[in-house]
C-alpha cells in the first residue's frame, strides 16, 4: 500500500518524537511491504517564528496533498506573550476547524509495567480499558460572539443537532465494536445546549439496541473517573467537558507520555498526536518519552489506513519494551533500565523485528 503522510513536529520535544515515530513507521514500511511518503511541515511557534503564522498556507497545503497528518507537539513558554492569533495553540485549532476534524479519540487502558507509576491505587488503575471521545469543532472554544472588555467577558456554547449526532454516532460505532457500553456526558441539568444533546443521544440510541446508554452529569463523570475508571468503555462528549476530563483521564496511566490520540473526520482522515505537551525543559536532551507518538503513529495505520496487523504490532512491540524494564526517565517506575529516547525507538523497533521472524518462522511451518 502505498500513503503520503504528513509530518509536523511543531516545538519543544515534538520533533524529538515525531522522527521517533517515522522511524518505527519506516520499519512498519520495510516489513510489510508498503511506501511511505512523507511530507514535512511547520506549525506552532515553529511556524510563527519562520513563517508569521501559527499554520501557514504551506502547511495546509501539505497536508491537503496527504492521506493523514502526524503531529508532534506545540507551544512553550517563548511565545507566552504574543496576540491571540500569534499564539502556537491557535494552529491546532485552525488545523482542526479547517479539515473538520470534530472526533477527538483518546484512549486511555493501563498498562501493567506502569501500575506503580499511577497516582491511583493499583487495584483501580489495574485493567482500566476506556475511549473518551470528544466533539472537537463546536462549543464554547469556537462560539461566537465572543468578547471582553474590564469589566466582562462573553463566551458563547452553541451546538447544532447536526453536529451533536455526527460525534455521537461516531461514538456508538466505537461502543459497538467494543464492549457495548457508552456513556453520554453533560449538564443538561443547567444548560440548554446539554439538554438538547441529552435529546439527540436518546433519539440515535434507537439505531443501536446493542450498546447499553449511561447519561452522566460532567461533576459525576469526573468523581467516577477517579473512583471507578473501569467502569468505562466509551465516554462521549462536548469540546470543553472533553478536554477536561480526557486530561483528568490521562493521569491514570501514569503518565502523559504514553497517552495517543486522533483527531477525525468521516472520511478515515485524521491527525494524529500524542496528548503530552512540548515539554521545552527537556527538549533536545534525548529524554523524552516517545512511547505517545509512537502509539499515535499505530492508532493512524489502524484508523486511517486500515492496517491492523501492523499497528498491533507496534502497539505490542511498546509494550514489550516497557515489560522488559526499559524506559524513559519519566517511567523510572517500570524498571531500572532508563534509557535515552534514541535508545528506546531502537528497542521498539528490534521488537518488530523479533515480532517479524516469529510470525513468518510460524507462518512457514503451517
Amino acid at each position: 500500500m502505498e500513503k503520503t503522510i504528513a509530518v509536523l513536529p511543531g516545538d519543544g520535544i515534538g520533533p524529538e518524537v515525531t522522527e521517533a515515530a517515522v522511524k518505527v513507521l519506516k520499519s512498519i514500511a520495510m516489513r510489510y511491504g508498503h511506501t511511505f511518503h512523507w511530507k514535512f511541515a511547520a506549525i506552532g511557534g515553529a511556524a510563527v517564528d519562520e513563517f508569521g503564522s501559527p499554520l501557514p498556507k504551506e502547511t495546509v497545503e501539505a497536508c491537503e496533498a496527504s492521506d493523514a497528518i502526524l503531529l508532534g507537539a506545540v507551544g512553550g513558554p517563548k511565545w507566552d506573550n504574543n496576540p491571540a492569533e500569534q499564539r502556537p495553540e491557535k494552529g491546532l485549532l485552525n488545523i482542526r476547524k479547517h479539515f473538520d476534524l470534530f472526533a477527538n479519540v483518546r484512549p486511555v487502558k493501563a498498562v501493567p509495567a506502569l501500575l506503580g507509576s499511577s497516582p491511583l491505587k493499583e487495584e483501580i488503575a489495574r485493567e482500566v480499558d476506556m475511549v473518551i471521545v470528544r466533539e472537537l469543532t463546536g462549543g464554547l472554544y469556537f462560539g461566537e460572539p465572543k468578547r471582553h472588555n474590564e469589566n466582562s467577558a462573553v463566551d458563547t456554547l452553541v451546538y447544532t443537532r447536526a453536529e451533536i449526532e455526527r460525534i455521537v454516532d461516531q461514538a456508538f460505532e466505537m461502543a459497538r465494536s467494543r464492549r457495548g457500553k457508552l456513556a453520554s456526558v453533560d449538564k443538561a441539568n443547567v444548560l440548554e445546549s446539554s439538554k438538547l444533546w441529552r435529546k439527540v443521544v436518546e433519539e440515535r440510541k434507537a439505531g443501536y439496541p446493542d450498546v447499553e446508554v449511561e447519561h452522566m452529569l460532567v461533576d459525576s463523570a469526573a468523581m467516577k473517573l477517579i473512583t471507578n475508571p473501569r467502569a468505562f468503555d466509551v465516554v462521549v462528549t462536548e469540546n470543553m467537558f472533553g478536554d477536561i476530563l480526557s486530561d483528568e483521564a490521562s493521569v491514570i496511566t501514569g503518565s502523559l507520555g504514553m497517552l495517543p490520540s486522533a483527531s477525525i473526520r468521516s472520511d478515515g482522515f485524521g491527525l494524529y498526536e500524542p496528548v503530552h505537551g512540548s515539554a521545552p525543559d527537556i527538549a533536545g536532551q534525548n529524554k523524552a518519552n516517545p512511547s505517545a507518538a509512537i502509539l499515535s503513529a499505530a492508532m493512524m495505520l489502524r484508523q486511517s489506513f486500515g492496517m491492523e496487523s501492523e499497528a498491533s504490532s507496534i502497539e505490542d512491540a511498546v509494550m514489550s519494551v516497557l515489560e522488559d524494564g526499559y524506559c524513559t526517565g519519566d517511567l523510572s517506575a517500570c524498571g531500572n533500565k532508563v534509557i535515552s529516547t534514541e535508545r528506546f525507538v531502537e528497542k521498539v523497533i528490534e521488537e518488530l523485528e523479533r515480532e517479524f521472524v516469529s510470525e513468518h518462522i510460524m507462518f512457514s511451518y503451517v
